[in-house]
């Protein structure tokens, strides 16, 4: 049994690309590049003992499977999705909509808009484009959402009942200007396989400060166990 150190990992979820406005991406993103501008800039302001536990570090997660999956349409949870996949060199996958989401269907102040009717009915499930087809073979999920009227927006349940969770932990979390995670985590819960490890969602967001994300990190330390 071996346990997964993630003290660190806080270097990482300070700088974020631009913002984007629609859904139209592909679900797989090469972040070989963005991995390399880390180690480049990263290692230059770190002593020998720091970069020497970065190292450490990926090198027992290599031994792990872990993957990020998020839904983004502003691009806020997609930065800190990558950088999480970049400090754990875990998998990433963006889960997509079938149709994307516009400017107008993402007003909140519209009570007609896409995601206002979709928010509003339980039973709303988006339709989601592709699949993760080897997600069997990943111990740990972290799950990445923005916040939309307090909770996940809908298309984190089709998610979350498109596959078999059962004996994976899953860790929930999300970005939003000023709503915290709230009930949004713990209501997924019942949205997946009964045997799934959930440990508890936080918010991040370029707003967070470094002792907020140290904290949230340090707690998950001692619950992530890679069997």
């Amino acid at each position: 049994m071996n346990k997964l150190h993630l003290p660190f990992i806080v270097i990482l979820l300070f700088t974020f690309p631009a913002l984007t406005l629609t859904c139209s991406r592909s679900p797989s993103i090469n972040i070989g590049a963005e991995t390399q501008s880390y180690n480049q800039a990263g290692s230059s302001s770190m002593n020998s003992v720091e970069v020497q536990e970065i190292t450490n570090m990926i090198e027992t997660v290599n031994e792990s499977k872990i993957l990020v999956a998020y839904f983004s349409c502003t691009g806020n949870t997609r930065s800190v999705a990558v950088h999480i996949s970049n400090a754990l060199k875990a998998d990433i996958h963006e889960i997509l909509p079938q149709i994307s989401y516009t400017s107008e269907d993402l007003n909140w102040n519209n009570s007609s808009s896409r995601s206002s009717i979709e928010n509003s009915n339980p039973s709303s499930r988006p339709a989601i484009s592709g699949r993760i087809e080897n997600i069997e073979q990943y111990d740990i999920i972290f799950l990445g959402y923005p916040i939309w009227w307090g909770q996940a927006p809908r298309i984190i349940l089709t998610f979350l009942e498109s596959y078999n969770f059962s004996g994976k932990t899953i860790v929930p979390f999300c970005t939003s200007g000023s709503s915290g995670v709230g009930t949004s985590a713990t209501n997924l819960h019942g949205h997946c396989s009964d045997n799934a490890t959930w440990l508890s969602g936080t918010r991040l967001n370029t707003n967070s400060s470094y002792s907020v994300i140290t904290a949230w990190l340090n707690e998950l330390e001692p619950e992530l166990t890679i069997f």
